[in-house]
């Protein structure tokens, strides 16, 4: 699949998003006369929209009711996300750290497309990320194809294992030592990177956790590599 056709899809699921209403969530056209309202599943996807990215990031949900009635944030509604916050500078030095890559290198999205009521530490029903991750998130990764997803947080990961036809995985130590396939993505646990999720796991582990994926990554790809001299030379 192209470029083009990839957007393609990503539009329509992009308007999809817009056109539709789970009751007790509101959608992201509601805040501040629009001013976040974009055309992709989440706003997250402006700094991070490489469509032919081998990197995709799954974080959990964009924003709270609570949040997005105060004041306009211009950076979130520029770049769809707010660089200060923890999520954000956590997810980044990360990034750049392990994999050497910038955010606008990989493709971004958040797994819960609307906006929940109450605060940004609010629960959102599992069942609901699980409908979101088979409504929105799981077509993302089939059309972007990219070859790892990283989902943020152990709800955003089993939501997709459930969504894909597998069983949740818990505790979080288990499910980050525990990838699944999804077509031809590999699809990891990784803590969120927001300031509770690198305080439960420790800012230590993280760094193992991430240096251990990519070195599982690196042993696939050479071992993909070998294979394929071996081919050639027959």
């Amino acid at each position: 699949m192209n470029a083009a056709q990839k957007k393609s899809i990503l539009f329509e699921l992009a308007a999809k998003r817009r056109r539709t209403s789970w009751p007790g969530y509101c959608s992201i056209g509601k805040y501040h006369d629009g001013a976040y309202e974009c055309d992709y599943v989440s706003p997250y996807t402006k700094s991070a929209n490489n469509v032919d990215a081998e990197v995709m990031i799954l974080l959990q949900d964009w924003s709270s009711d609570a949040a997005l009635n105060g004041d306009l944030d211009p950076a979130a509604r520029d770049l769809g996300h707010t660089p200060s916050l923890p999520t954000n500078r956590n997810l980044k030095r990360l990034l750049s750290n392990h994999l050497g890559l910038e955010l606008h290198q990989v493709y971004a999205t958040n797994l819960f497309p609307f906006i929940k009521e109450g605060t940004m530490s609010s629960r959102v029903p599992f069942q609901d990320f699980v409908r979101a991750a088979r409504e929105f998130a799981i077509p993302q990764v089939q059309a972007v194809s990219p070859k790892i997803l990283i989902c943020l947080g152990l709800n955003t990961f089993n939501a997709v294992r459930v969504a894909s036809g597998g069983a949740p995985i818990k505790p979080m130590a288990t499910a980050i030592l525990s990838p699944m396939e999804l077509g031809s993505t590999q699809i990891w646990c990784q803590a969120h990177t927001g300031a509770r999720g690198q305080s439960n796991r420790g800012r230590e582990q993280v760094e193992k956790d991430w240096r251990n994926m990519k070195a599982v990554l690196n042993s696939v790809s050479n071992a993909r590599h070998s294979s394929d001299i071996a081919m050639r030379c027959r």
